[in-house]
């Protein structure tokens, strides 16, 4: 299966190219626009290629109040609606985002929850959708998405095969990327099974990368070196702020780490086609041994195996030549240890 291409913005995210890398701003705004604008800021400075942000609506998206993940009730939420409400940003605020996303050149994308939600969201120039992994099996939520035509990156979190490839069916023709994620918060390092993002690959044909929510700095270079062409990673402005994600997000400074680390993992990589590389030349040149004279030998000696050694440097027919100097006949003398060349047999 050959692998497609997306374009966000003015980058084209493919496997090979360098990653694309989002900083997932989410709610660790608080519910504070200005914060909001702050985090651009710093996500842009970190190196990033884009930032996201979660549109929603309270009363659009809860019908159970009461209903709370493990990692939530220990951030101390309690209820879903309480929860929402506080960090939800309006219209004006989501401009004013984008504004500031533009004004630094990164890419603005944005994760939509319900499809009530989505023509007002659409009504801003996004680059591009993200669905959240729970969203994998919303058939309406996905295809309103395609429909609209912006390129869209879905998170598998918590998705079996069948669901991934149901999902790639819904979302059609439209330009699309998947992300392996483990919907964990955070993610324990021994969990992150960053191998899934070659295999989710090699299944759908379509550019993959990692939504990373583990506590490292380091993996996101190594899911670049498992084949991530894209990683999103979350952005705060205090890891031990109150609120349902800051814990597993990293700070500005590591965020900046983050992506040299990725961008290092990429370069390391290479064409990943074995080949003797023009760096390695001279050391190649020294320390390769060569055929060499055992002993002064004379111009017309019939070699045999105790007439020859193998010595540094490479200068000289390689050793696995020696067959066909044995029984050869020298075409002039050679002094101990000098090199043998073709031109020295008859």
């Amino acid at each position: 299966m050959t692998d497609a291409a997306i374009t966000i913005g003015d980058r084209r995210v493919a496997r090979g190219e360098s990653p694309f890398i989002v900083a997932e701003i989410g709610v660790n705004h608080d519910g504070d626009p200005d914060r909001a604008i702050e985090l651009v800021h710093a996500a842009a400075s970190s190196g990033v290629d884009a930032v996201k942000f979660q549109w929603f609506r309270a009363d659009q998206l809860v019908g159970d109040d009461d209903a709370t993940a493990a990692y939530q009730r220990r951030a101390g939420v309690r209820s879903q609606s309480a929860l929402l409400s506080a960090l939800e940003l309006d219209r004006e605020a989501m401009r004013r985002v984008l504004d500031a996303a533009r004004e630094r050149e990164v890419a603005a994308l944005v994760s939509v929850f319900s499809v009530e939600a989505l023509p007002e969201a659409a009504s801003l120039p996004w680059d591009g959708w993200k669905t959240a992994s729970p969203d994998i099996v919303h058939r309406p939520l996905l295809e309103a998405m395609s429909a609209d035509g912006r390129p869209i990156v879905a998170s598998t979190g918590g998705a079996d095969p069948s669901e991934v490839d149901r999902a790639c069916g819904w979302l059609g023709g439209s330009a699309f990327a998947l992300l392996h994620c483990v919907s964990a918060y955070p993610t324990p390092v021994d969990r992150a099974n960053l191998g899934a993002i070659a295999s989710l690959a090699e299944a759908t044909g379509r550019p993959c990368g990692y939504s990373d929510h583990t506590a490292e700095v380091a993996m996101g270079g190594l899911a670049v070196a498992a084949g991530a062409c894209i990683l999103e990673k979350h952005l705060t402005w205090s890891r031990t702020a109150v609120g349902p994600d800051h814990a597993a997000s990293l700070e500005p400074e590591a965020l900046t780490e983050y992506v040299r680390l990725a961008r290092e993992a990429h370069a390391a990589l290479g064409t990943g086609l074995k080949s003797r590389a023009d760096i390695e030349m001279d050391v190649m040149s020294a320390a390769r041994q060569s055929i060499r004279a055992a002993r002064p030998l004379a111009a017309g000696t019939l070699l045999e195996r105790k007439d020859l050694t193998f010595k540094r440097p490479g200068d000289g027919l390689e050793p696995w030549r020696l067959d066909e100097l044995v029984g050869g006949r020298l075409a002039r003398g050679l002094e101990v240890d000098e090199a043998v060349r073709p031109e020295d047999l008859r």
